[in-house]
């Protein structure tokens, strides 16, 4: 089923010519005018320019005599974050001030994987300016989990969270500061993958990073399949692809799997630490060593990603700046007192609002930044020395399964065991490990030292091997017809009826 397999596989078959890449696009195209409208995940969507290159792509192809020569993607559909420029789509990020920019080039990760054959179908929303972890703005509205309509998505990748997990999408390129690959990847069911500090070029990024930042932002592919994984990585890096050691090199009965003591961070739910548990175990049925440590650090990640944040920001590339300008509390405070007092509607989201608000504090109490920036080096170090080049960290992306829409604005700072991978520049990638009862995805990020992303990488492929991997949100209703082709626009039809069917049959 095509909806179902990996780009690297699509592309297989289109080079072997068991199928025309024209195929593959329209069949990707149907299932996105199916979900879309329901999940608000393509804001922007270029179907007749992805069709016309896809009967390119199968032109090229009758004309080939050695289809090895073809580039690694030849052919296969994918979905682009608005976060990055592209030629002739917008790149709004989800702010009011930009909704009529458009791009007039391509951002280099988007021209890279142009230049191996991708076909993007369209660009995806993300939270106002990038910075949260749900997926709305006054732009585009609210983008919709793909297995429950009432839950969020994530940010700041929420599209391609969304429309990836849905299956419309074999993979999207996203860019991830604080958990905004892999949360959206967790909440959706799907695999994501935060590099090492520059492995990957962020040129044409919006909002751009700057110093020390640079190290904290990477840009990154969401996938179905951790096939994909290793491949849209290294092609992804580019002239730093020898950077990236091979997956297939790793064993993993020769790797130290390590946990955190339960008490520390924010607390999680018996669904994240039952999946945090099970890839344990399938890793160590692997031959892997288990361990578990205590960091006392952990407890205050949130101060210390903030510090470490501010200290290497300057006013001028600061969130309050790019929103209004300029540098100063006065701003959020205002735009707050009207939205709250006098009922004035903001061109801004109130969880922006609230972040640009926040992150005066560590510049107001400058002693206080020291001191975290201070822990956080520490607590870097710490990191280092536990995972060495054999260890790799099993953690949860977030405390909870997709929280309803809204609920992120009361627990604000849930996204930190995220945040706090960024802040201590590790690798991390986020694996989903199967549904819960409410048939919504759980799953963990594995975390390694700077520059082992082989293993990270290595454990996603070990456990969708152990544990299933993604599971369409069609699959987990109608198990027993695992090649029927329901899209997120007709499952809750199809999952009444098997309740019904189910009724009957006890009756």
């Amino acid at each position: 089923m095509l909806l179902k397999q990996s780009a690297i596989s699509l592309a297989a078959d289109i080079k072997a010519k068991k199928i025309s890449s024209r195929a593959v696009v329209e069949a990707h195209i149907a299932q996105v005018k199916c979900v879309n409208p329901r999940l608000n995940a393509i804001i922007y969507d270029r179907f007749a320019q992805a069709l016309r290159e896809a009967d390119q792509a199968d032109a090229v192809l009758a004309q080939t005599q050695d289809t090895s020569t073809l580039p690694i993607l030849f052919g296969v559909p994918c979905t682009i974050k608005d976060t990055f420029e592209f030629e002739g789509m917008p790149q709004a990020v989800g702010m009011v001030s930009r909704k009529d920019i458009f791009g007039q080039q391509d951002a280099y990760a988007v021209k890279v994987l142009r230049q191996a054959g991708a076909i993007p179908l369209g660009v995806t929303n993300t939270p106002e300016l990038a910075m949260w972890y749900e997926t709305y703005n006054r732009v585009y509205g609210r983008s919709k989990n793909a297995y429950d309509r009432g839950r969020i998505t994530g940010g700041s990748s929420g599209g391609e969270g969304a429309i990836v997990g849905s299956g419309a999408s074999p993979f999207g390129l996203g860019s991830d500061v604080a958990g905004s690959i892999r949360m959206p990847a967790f909440f959706n069911g799907v695999f994501g993958h935060k590099g090492s500090p520059l492995l990957i070029d962020n040129d044409g990024h919006f909002p751009s990073a700057h110093g020390q930042t640079l190290n904290y932002l990477s840009s990154g592919p969401l996938c179905r399949k951790a096939e994909d994984l290793e491949p849209l990585v290294r092609l992804l890096a580019g002239k730093n692809s020898h950077k990236l050691k091979s997956v297939k090199d790793v064993n993993i009965s020769k790797l130290r799997v390590i946990t955190i003591a339960p008490e520390r961070g924010p607390k999680a739910t018996f669904d994240i630490l039952d999946a945090q548990q099970r890839a344990v175990e399938a890793l160590v049925a692997q031959g892997a060593s288990h361990i578990t440590v205590d960091l006392p650090l952990v407890d205050e990640a949130f101060m210390i990603w903030s510090s470490l944040l501010a200290d290497s920001s300057t006013p001028e590339h600061s969130f309050t700046a790019m929103l209004f300008g300029e540098y100063h509390v006065k701003h959020p405070v205002k735009a707050l007192l009207n939205m709250a007092v006098k009922g004035k509607k903001s061109p801004h989201t109130l969880p922006l609002l609230v972040l640009t608000l926040l992150e005066q504090f560590p510049n107001l109490a400058t002693g206080s930044r020291k001191h975290f920036v201070e822990k956080g080096h520490q607590l870097k170090k710490q990191l280092n020395d536990l995972l060495a080049d054999d260890g790799v960290l099993i953690m949860p992306v977030f405390p909870e399964v997709a929280p309803r829409h809204g609920a992120p604005i009361f627990k604000p700072f849930d996204f930190v065991d995220c945040a706090i991978v960024n802040a201590m520049e590790l690798p991390a990638t986020a694996v989903p490990m199967g549904l819960n009862e409410k048939g919504l995805p759980t799953g963990i990020q594995v975390v390694a030292n700077q520059d082992n992303d082989h293993l990270s990488l290595a454990c996603a492929v070990a456990l969708e091997q152990a544990t299933g991997g993604w599971i369409p949100p069609w699959q987990s209703w109608l198990a027993d017809l695992p090649n029927s082709v329901l899209t997120v626009d007709n499952a809750q039809s199809v999952k009444n009826s098997v309740k019904s069917r189910n009724r009957q049959s006890k009756n």
